[in-house]
């Protein structure tokens, strides 16, 4: 009889994302500029090709500790989430502003071999339009170009677990106040 293919489990932790903090301020602000306008404006095809050009000029601005701490401390994440899940790929997706971008991390590991995609994020409350709306947006349209893969995202989260992970933290800080 033959065997069950083995299932490739990733996980793709998702982060907000930053500007690197030396790229210019003013990109940043005409691609938000851009993106408000597109809902409101009748050129908003022109609108949607100059903002992707800023998208990706920002999200491909070389990138280092020193000028981009919230990913690298995204990126500290996902290594002290290796070890906890020793049998899956782990990679990291940024929502905006650097990369690799959702879609790119997703297609990333399923080129490495992923069967089956567990999409986590590291936005923890509820109420925020990237992990409610633009999140799972995204997701139905890499579902479907790549049907025959399982991909899930795990949001929202339990928020008793959230609140235990938080009093936990306080707790910690409590008992050794130097921490």
């Amino acid at each position: 009889m033959p065997s069950q293919p083995r299932e490739q489990l990733a996980v793709v932790l998702i982060g907000h994302g930053a500007p690197a903090t030396d790229c210019p301020p003013q990109l940043v602000g005409e691609l938000m500029s851009l993106e408000w306008r597109q809902n409101h404006a009748t050129d908003a095809l022109r609108l949607q090709q100059r903002a992707a050009e800023l998208d990706a000029q920002i999200r491909d601005w070389p990138r280092h500790a020193g000028n981009d701490p919230y990913r690298a401390g995204l990126e500290q994440v996902a290594d002290a989430l290796r070890p906890l899940l020793p049998s899956a790929l782990v990679a990291v997706g940024y929502n905006e502003f650097c990369r690799p971008s959702l879609p790119e991390a997703i297609d990333h590991v399923i080129r490495q071999g992923a069967t089956r995609v567990v999409v986590i994020s590291s936005m923890l409350t509820p109420g925020g339009v990237h992990a409610e709306q633009e999140i799972p947006h995204a997701l139905d349209i890499i579902r479907r170009a790549h049907p025959t893969i399982a991909i899930q995202y795990v949001w929202p989260f339990d928020i008793r677990h959230v609140a235990a992970l938080l009093a936990q933290h306080v707790n910690h800080a409590i008992a050794d106040p130097s921490a």
